[in-house]
């Protein structure tokens, strides 16, 4: 990355190298290898047995700040066998043993990239790790978030630590007003199809534009969400009124202390037409297959799952509904629709919308994110396709090897579950 201006000057700093010089305490930029303070510790069901494995080999040491951990059981719960339960019983004599209160099972929390925000542990400007990918999430939030390896979760939980190579910034920029029936999925299809998977490698994803800020904050979460599957450290955006308003908090009186410098120097810029964006669907095996769902053909399919950290929030099953509530689904696919969360389990229940969804004909599951790795709750058989709101579709990523997976986001799901087919949503609905 350039360190100088057309004028020798040193240029601006980016939101991320901003939030990274907070968590060192000095001034970094893209390149410099730091250490820093992490605001929060996640680990779930999978990553954070093999974290406290390794935490207790470092000889007995407490954890040095319990209220800055956070452990989630959500990957096989409910536990589907003898070796989950014993994971989820691993998280919670830790979480006991340690005084972390911060601590979610079965029937207490949810998918963890959608309750940590829900919960309001997520806050603009905090750096966040998590023995998790997809803990790129809470840039939606203005937050630098990113995933970590257990071992690295270890270290965080006994010193408040975590280390980075402060990561060089591509700016998206999303211009124009989307279409009907198009989502932030569908934005981020069409981001993933323009730069690839390897598009973004270990930098941060900085989004931006008209069509960002009419964005939900939900939507930002999705978007935020798959930056992962860029490649990228981490994928953010910059905090505005509405992010603020979820948060609870008013926004500091320096906004653009939470911004990016306005002569900053991107690693490269890219703009898209969010108007152009149509319905879209990422055909196997890999996230950046994007392209408009009517423009497939007759894909056939054998089941559709609504729900994961990517697309279970309450706005997907609103959207989801709005497709199948009066409808039916086709006799040939097995509809999943799992809410991301305890609290939008019941949101859904008391606007309505399980009603609508078990009318229709779709099996209704606790939160989990079973399917979305092929754990539990839908996992497809040799040659079954499935059209999912998840955010990955490699080879045997849902179940056989020759399976196939469709990625989408919930109106282009709940269309194809109806026709039994990858279907447009407006293929569906007049």
């Amino acid at each position: 990355m350039n360190t100088e201006g057309p004028q020798g000057k040193r240029p601006g700093a980016s939101l991320t190298e901003k939030i990274l010089s907070r968590a060192a305490g000095r001034p970094v930029r893209a390149g410099d290898l730091i250490e820093g303070r992490a605001d929060l510790i996640l680990a779930n069901d999978i990553t954070g047995p093999v974290a406290i494995h390794e935490f207790e080999r470092l000889g007995g040491v407490p954890v040095a700040d319990p209220d800055r951990v956070v452990l989630v059981a959500d990957h096989f719960t409910p536990n589907k066998d003898i070796a989950s339960a014993g994971l989820a019983k691993t998280l919670r004599e830790f979480a006991a043993r340690h005084g972390i209160k911060k601590h979610y099972d079965t029937g207490r929390g949810g998918v963890e990239h959608a309750l940590l925000p829900e919960a309001g542990l997520v806050e603009p400007g905090q750096v966040i790790i998590g023995g998790d990918s997809h803990t790129c999430t809470y840039g939606a939030l203005g937050a630098f978030a990113t995933g970590v390896g257990s071992t690295d979760v270890a270290v965080a939980m006994a010193t408040g630590m975590a280390w980075f190579k402060v990561p060089e910034t591509i700016r998206v920029t999303l211009t124009g007003k989307t279409g009907p029936w198009v989502e932030a999925k569908d934005l981020t299809l069409a981001v993933l199809a323009r730069l690839g998977v390897e598009g973004a490698n270990y930098a941060a994803v900085e989004y931006d534009g008209e069509a960002i800020a009419a964005l939900s904050i939900e939507g930002r979460l999705t978007l935020c969400n798959m930056g992962i599957e860029m490649g990228a450290k981490n994928a953010i955006i910059a905090p505005d009124d509405k992010a603020w308003e979820y948060v609870g908090q008013a926004g500091p009186a320096d906004a653009a202390g939470l911004r990016s410098d306005p002569d900053v120097v991107y690693l490269s810029e890219i703009v898209i037409d969010a108007s152009a964006v149509e319905p879209m669907v990422a055909l196997p095996h890999l996230p950046s297959n994007g392209r408009p769902a009517g423009s497939v053909g007759r894909i056939p399919i054998d089941q559709v799952v609504i729900g994961s950290c990517t697309n279970g929030r309450i706005e997907d099953l609103r959207k989801a509904a709005s497709v199948l509530r009066g409808r039916k689904v086709s006799p040939t696919v097995r509809c999943l629709i799992i809410p991301a969360t305890q609290r939008v389990y019941l949101q859904a229940a008391r606007e309505g919308l399980l009603e609508a969804f078990v009318e229709a004909g779709a099996a209704v599951s606790a939160p989990t994110c079973g399917p979305c790795l092929g754990g539990h709750m839908g996992v497809l058989a040799a040659g079954e396709r499935c059209v999912s709101t998840t955010n990955r579709n490699f080879v045997g990523r849902m179940g056989h090897p020759s399976s196939e997976v469709y990625l989408a986001g919930p109106a282009v799901a709940a269309a194809s579950a109806i026709a039994g087919r990858v279907a447009d949503p407006r293929e569906v609905v007049a």
